[in-house]
């Protein structure tokens, strides 16, 4: 009797340690955790990924592809319990960084996961180094752990398909003058040396199409930073050679420009001064002119008192004096 109570105590104590002590469990800081049971995670009623903001990205053809249900996610914190019958599966979400041109299918891939090639406008393979910061979202752990077998591959293949799409149709932005008028002497024509200049403008245009990796792939790509465009070794003296002539005529260019914007301050400067000049000459003449005026308006007599001081004045100023006299 006491043998088998002994088995019985020892199955309860293995069965408590095994499924109840055991089924308690924390979540870290940086992870959010889903519970299945029986391989089925909870959901949030029947809310998909159509109802959260992140699908706003989303064009109507894609909506209806990239459909995923709203799973109930679990804070940091605890301890949790869960039954025997249920799994937790933690996901780290700490944004990391990885090169562009990583395959996660195959490391020998890329010239070993460091550039990405790519063709330019102008029929040009080049090569592009740079980086990537992402970070699984929260907001659609669905995707990412249940949807699909290789989110990674699947965010990796989407990214090099856009950039070579972008690179391949890159057209700089046209250079204008001060007065909104092409500027004839930036135009280059080298898809390279466009795409070197617009970097800047290249990686904003990855960050606004790959907004949409989220309500994708459950992953969100948080920047993406391209730091080199290197053209193809043979054609790197061929370009060196286009871009010093293009500077020294861009150079003559300025130069030219400068001589006739002086040219013409100058020319401006003179008429404004021979301006000056002839209203100096004219004013004192349109000053006497509403003098004589205003006395005339005071009487004859007060004009021909004015003519009369303005004559012994002149008078007094001569040396000699011719007067007429009748006979």
């Amino acid at each position: 009797m006491s043998i088998i109570l002994g088995c019985i105590f020892g199955f309860i104590l293995w069965f408590a340690m095994r499924y109840l002590v055991a089924g308690i469990y924390t979540v870290a800081q940086n992870e959010r955790a889903v519970k299945t049971s029986f391989g089925r995670a909870e959901r949030v009623g029947n809310l998909t990924t159509l109802d959260d903001p992140i699908s706003d990205s989303l064009n109507p053809d894609q909506k209806n592809r990239y459909v995923y249900p709203q799973v109930r996610v679990i804070p940091p914190g605890g301890p949790y319990f869960k039954w025997p019958w249920e799994r937790v599966r933690k996901m780290s979400i700490a944004t990391e960084t990885v090169n562009m041109a990583w395959d996660p299918e195959d490391g020998s891939a890329n010239y070993n996961g460091t550039m990405l090639d790519a063709v330019t406008k102008d029929q040009l393979n080049t090569g592009l180094t740079g980086q990537i910061r992402y970070r699984v979202s929260e907001r659609n752990l669905y995707a990412f752990m249940f949807g699909i077998k290789n989110p990674y591959a699947h965010v990796m293949g989407y990214f090099v398909s856009v950039l070579r799409e972008r690179i391949a149709n890159f057209e700089a932005p046209a250079a204008l003058n001060e007065d909104g008028t092409p500027n004839s002497a930036a135009v280059i024509g080298i898809s390279i040396n466009d795409l070197r200049k617009n970097l800047r403008d290249l990686n904003e245009h990855m960050d606004m199409e790959c907004q949409s990796s989220a309500a994708r792939y459950g992953i969100v790509l948080d920047a993406t930073l391209i730091t080199s465009i290197d053209p193809p070794p043979e054609v790197e003296s061929a370009l060196a050679a286009i871009n010093t002539a293009y500077n020294q005529v861009s150079s003559d260019i300025s130069l030219a420009q400068a001589s006739a914007d002086q040219k013409i301050v100058q020319s401006r400067r003179a008429v404004e001064i021979e301006t000056l000049k002839a209203q100096a000459e004219v004013e004192p003449l349109v000053r006497l002119a509403e003098q004589l005026a205003d006395l005339k308006r005071h009487g004859p007599e007060a004009l021909r008192a004015y003519i009369r001081n303005v004559r012994l004045s002149l008078f007094d100023k001569a040396h000699q004096v011719f007067v007429e006299s009748k006979k």
